[in-house]
């Protein structure tokens, strides 16, 4: 009789602890952004600086448990003929997967749009946070989708490799 009552505190325990960290993982650390009206920013192929383009319907998620979190969706109604020449584009965009819930980004569809070309990425800011990118996915459309992704500095920061000369200098 003592095992079984030991057996189901055990399977208890771990079925709490399963569904915290479930919760924790997709729900806990998130919180919305507000609008400020400087949400939206691209790269500058003249200045190589951010600057703010045309935003509406702005909506982003992100948590301070880890800089690579946040999301956003938006529209736009800069054509794409004036991003394209105006700001950086950016080559190896790959969009991270946001919690269910927030279900105006879908990484799987953005990420084969930007393949096959539906979509275009653009550098928002480099070194958003040392080591982190913003990348910025715009349709022709003008729906527009943002999220930080891990840059060469960052990776190798993050893994313990010697940081390459061009990495800018980490704040303490």
């Amino acid at each position: 009789m003592t095992g079984k009552i030991l057996t189901l505190a055990i399977v208890i325990c771990a079925l709490v602890a399963g569904v915290a960290m479930y919760y924790l993982q997709v729900y806990a650390y998130y919180y919305d952004v507000e609008e400020t009206g400087q949400d939206v920013a691209l790269t500058s192929v003249v200045t190589g600086q951010p600057e703010v383009i045309s935003s509406r319907d702005f909506v982003a998620i992100n948590a301070d448990s880890s800089p690579i979190r946040f999301r956003a969706c938006f529209q736009t109604d800069d054509s794409m003929g004036l991003l394209s020449e105006s700001y950086e584009l950016f080559d190896d965009a790959v969009p991270l997967l946001a919690p269910k819930w927030f279900d105006c980004f879908d990484a799987e569809a953005i990420g084969q749009d930007l393949e096959t070309g539906a979509a275009v990425a653009f550098m928002g800011a480099r070194n958003f946070e040392y080591g982190i990118d913003r990348v910025v996915a715009i349709y022709p459309d003008g729906r527009g989708y943002m999220w930080h992704q891990i840059n060469d500095c960052g990776d190798k920061n993050y893994d313990g490799s010697p940081v390459d000369p061009t990495c800018p200098e980490r704040d303490q």
